[in-house]
């Protein structure tokens, strides 16, 4: 693997010196060049955090996977390092695929799935796939140590490993499609990281006809309860739902080692904006579940391909359980060390037809707006960002909206989710030069995407159209550079 390393941190280098920085993110983890996809691996291991990601080092488009890498001591400010991983093997010739990481005995395991192509590349009707892993000693190089699970009799798609420690063992679960083509979660056990038994259980599989794949799986406890995280893909369109190409979601139920997983709340959706896909969580070092996406979808226009790089994470969201079974996920405490000098506005009523402009260049910033509901009939309102996106409070629908609009690169679409119930509203929003993350009431809903303003169309102004809407509350803070 030494020498396909050699060829692609090489690559990266010669390739940033090209690349067009435009649109390239200030706070949130992006691909030094090249291109990125899922996060894997992520960890705390020895004082510091660590982020692998789905990455192609020779190409702004999807290619040969490797295993990115970047470093932190507080998830916020992150450090590139050299690739981890690169296609080497006869069992991973075509790509390391996603997977994840486990600290232990002062060793960094990654965990991953090797990829074969048997026919053309590209054609999945002809895989195999197989778990691997790889081990290090000081966390930055890695040393592979070859298939530890390979696929079960009746499954070709088998991938992106997740393991953890329980009771004495080490678990793994595994997404996968079964021969009748639907997804399903498959879980596995060792006692020793490297052998483990073939035997194996079905977690948890799809009611939903329609879909064919579960990607991405994670698994595990929040509170009293078992969160089963995963992308399925196939899953159509219902009204304001799953309008992306593929979802993201949860289970929420009850498991432990000696029975089988009892859901007790159905599929939700993690995040309701256009750009969020295979989330993965793990453990802060205070113990605090932590999940971060990649934010983007597949087969949607990506601009910065043309620039030379694509793909960016979500930031680091904590992840709680509350009494109705609902994930809320809200940014985390250490993001707030980030904010520059606050810009206040007082309490106001927007006229009918009126705008307030927070920033005329709100590049890299953070907001907080809280809206009085009961005193805001306006038809819409909320906020602008240039003239391509917007995200506003429909009064008609009674739906939280986001909507884009780039016609240059034939982006035009919206997300919707239901207006929480109360008398008042909380936006806490990011904005990060091609990036947007809408936070409602404290994390109790969350609206994920890629953004693209013009340079000299980049403010942003609270609007109501229709009838006035009262304003509580808004903050804006300009954001530091945390990204190296």
């Amino acid at each position: 693997m030494k020498k396909q390393l050699e060829l692609a941190n090489e690559a990266i280098k010669t390739a940033r010196k090209n690349m067009d920085l435009q649109f390239y993110p200030q706070y949130h983890l992006a691909p030094y060049a090249g291109w990125m996809n899922d996060p894997n691996g992520l960890i705390y291991h020895q004082g510091q955090y660590h982020a692998f990601y789905q990455h192609h080092p020779f190409s702004a488009i999807w290619g040969p996977m490797h295993w990115g890498h970047a470093t932190s001591t507080d998830m916020v400010h992150w450090e590139h390092q050299a690739i981890a991983l690169a296609p080497s093997e006869d069992y991973d010739r075509d790509g390391c695929f996603s997977g994840s990481a486990i600290s232990y005995d002062n060793k960094l395991y990654l965990f991953y799935t090797g990829h074969i192509w048997l026919a053309n590349p590209g054609d999945d009707s002809q895989i195999i796939q197989s778990q691997c892993v790889a081990i290090s000693e000081d966390g930055i190089h890695f040393e592979k140590k070859g298939v530890v699970l390979s696929a079960p009799d009746g499954y070709m798609h088998f991938r992106d490993p997740k393991v953890w420690r329980q009771d004495g063992k080490w678990w793994m679960v595994v997404g996968a499609r079964d021969s009748q083509d639907q997804g399903q979660i498959l879980l596995f056990k060792s006692t020793d990281l490297l052998n483990w038994d073939q035997n194996y259980q079905v977690l948890a599989k799809t009611d939903d006809d329609n879909v064919y794949m579960w990607e991405c799986p994670d698994f595990f406890p929040l509170g009293e309860q078992f969160v089963a995280l995963f992308s399925p893909q196939g899953k159509k369109a219902k009204n304001y739902q799953y309008r992306n190409l593929f979802q993201n979601g949860y289970l929420v139920g009850n498991w432990s080692p000696n029975s089988s997983y009892k859901i007790s709340h159905a599929f939700t959706e993690l995040d309701f904006g256009q750009d969020f896909y295979a989330p993965q969580t793990f453990l802060a070092k205070d113990g605090r579940r932590i999940a971060i996406a990649w934010m983007d979808m597949w087969e949607s226009h990506m601009p910065t391909q043309k620039h030379g790089w694509s793909g960016c994470f979500t930031l680091p969201r904590e992840l709680t359980l509350n009494e109705q079974g609902k994930i809320v996920a809200k940014p985390i405490e250490e993001l707030k060390t980030l904010r520059q000098s606050a810009s206040h506005f007082p309490a106001t009523t927007l006229a009918k037809n009126s705008t307030i402009i927070l920033n005329e260049n709100a590049t890299s910033c953070e907001i907080e707006l809280i809206w009085d509901l009961q005193q805001s009939p306006a038809e819409k309102f909320g906020f602008w960002v240039g003239y391509g996106v917007q995200f506003y409070i429909d009064n008609q629908s009674q739906q939280l909206t986001l909507m884009r609009h780039y016609p240059e690169y034939t982006i035009s679409d919206s997300r919707c989710a239901p207006i929480p119930e109360g008398h008042q509203l909380k936006i806490n929003a990011f904005i990060d030069h091609s990036s947007l993350e809408v936070f409602i009431n404290d994390g109790e809903l969350n609206f994920s995407c890629r953004i693209y303003p013009h340079q000299s169309e980049r403010d942003l102004r609270l609007f109501a159209i229709n009838q006035q809407a009262k304003l509580e509350k808004a903050i804006y803070w300009e954001i530091k550079k945390s990204i190296e």
